[in-house]
């Protein structure tokens, strides 16, 4: 872990008026500590304070992780009788002295069974404390953006194993579960970003379909995004294919999708609001009349999540840095017909941005 991570978010926790941020696990949690820890019926609480080294709440089986965190912690260990684990939890914050101080917490990560626990062992006031979660993890460093370049190379490399099998009579589950092998096989975590969509026909109109026993058919359109996951960090592409020959308009919806996709990546750079990156791709699919079938933001950001800031929709004012990375991924979807989605992971330079995704983007006829 960089050192200076530590030294920032204390900065973040000062900067935005809070007095200390509370994390349970997940992505920040091991983006600070290096250590990783499953939600389950036992909580785990990091509690991160300025005037006092870091507290970890933890099981007693978890407790020989302590020694492996990647920066100094005092733990404070409960046993499996839930009922002792409210004093665990009050002798923690009576240490910490936050009585009526303003604590953050992650709102899309801090359960109700922490949050309870939490707010009977002391009268600190639990506020959002995103905006710190958020300038900590946005910008990424030299070695999480190599990673993601790897998460990617994996992914890639997976599915050009794959394209040959893909046939009329391949089912959308029989191809996910052949990618999702692959991926597992070429270096891939088993804890990818989420489980490939593979949607083929009517089921490519749906955005996020769940993969089904329906076998292709000659003329389809087959949607497949997929990602891998290196080291903790993921990628998430979206390749459009055509099962044999297909409509015309197919056609021409693939390449104004390609437009969009290289029209957004090349906008990217920094000093630019997220949202204009929306804006420039959106208005390829607008400006050819397919304005209503684009039903999703452009991107979202991706590193240690599959979906984090910055979220790339139009309306977003947040600026574009150096090391800020995310999907630029725009689709038209005909309803009960078919769709395309072409994605690909950017990260922004000093100058403009970079694409990790190198995969032919036009419309490859399979079968």
């Amino acid at each position: 872990m960089n050192p200076s991570r530590l030294p920032r978010l204390l900065n973040l926790i000062s900067a935005t008026g809070l007095d200390a941020l509370v994390l349970n696990p997940g992505p920040t949690l091991t983006y600070m500590t290096g250590l990783n820890f499953h939600l389950m019926e036992r909580p785990v609480v990091l509690i991160i304070t300025l005037d006092a080294p870091p507290v970890l709440i933890l099981p007693e089986l978890e407790a020989l992780k302590l020694a492996q965190s990647n920066i100094p912690l005092k733990g404070f260990t409960f046993g499996e009788n839930p009922l002792t684990w409210g004093e665990v939890f009050r002798r923690a914050w009576q240490e910490l002295k936050l009585d009526g101080k303003n604590v953050g917490v992650e709102p899309t990560r801090l359960r109700y069974l922490e949050l309870r626990l939490l707010e009977s062992s002391t009268t600190a006031h639990f506020v959002n404390g995103d905006a710190v979660v958020s300038g900590m993890r946005m910008v990424k460093e030299a070695g999480e953006i190599e990673n993601m370049r790897q998460a990617v190379r994996i992914a890639q490399e997976a599915l050009l194993a794959i394209l040959p099998s893909i046939k009329p009579g391949k089912t959308e589950l029989e191809i996910a579960s052949r990618l999702t092998a692959r991926m597992l096989e070429g270096g891939s975590e088993p804890e990818m970003p989420f489980s490939p969509i593979v949607s083929g026909g009517p089921n490519s109109a749906n955005p996020h379909a769940v993969p089904t026993e329906r076998p292709l058919q000659n003329g389809d359109l087959l949607v497949i995004d997929w990602g891998a996951a290196y080291h903790g960090y993921f990628s998430d592409l979206t390749r459009t294919f055509a099962i044999g020959k297909v409509e015309d308009e197919y056609h021409l919806i693939a390449s104004i999708v390609e437009q969009a996709n290289a029209a957004g990546r090349a906008s990217a750079k920094p000093g630019m609001p997220a949202g204009e990156v929306d804006q420039v791709t959106r208005k390829v699919i607008v400006d050819a009349g397919y304005g209503k079938y684009f039903t999703h933001r452009t991107g979202h950001g991706l590193g240690m999540e599959g979906h984090e800031p910055p979220y790339i929709f139009a309306e977003n004012t947040q600026v574009l840095s150096k090391g800020m990375s995310f999907t630029v991924e725009p689709g038209i979807y005909l309803p009960g017909r078919g769709g395309v989605r072409i994605e690909d992971n950017v990260v922004i330079t000093e100058n403009g941005s970079e694409t990790l995704s190198t995969l032919p983007r036009q419309l490859q006829i399979l079968g």
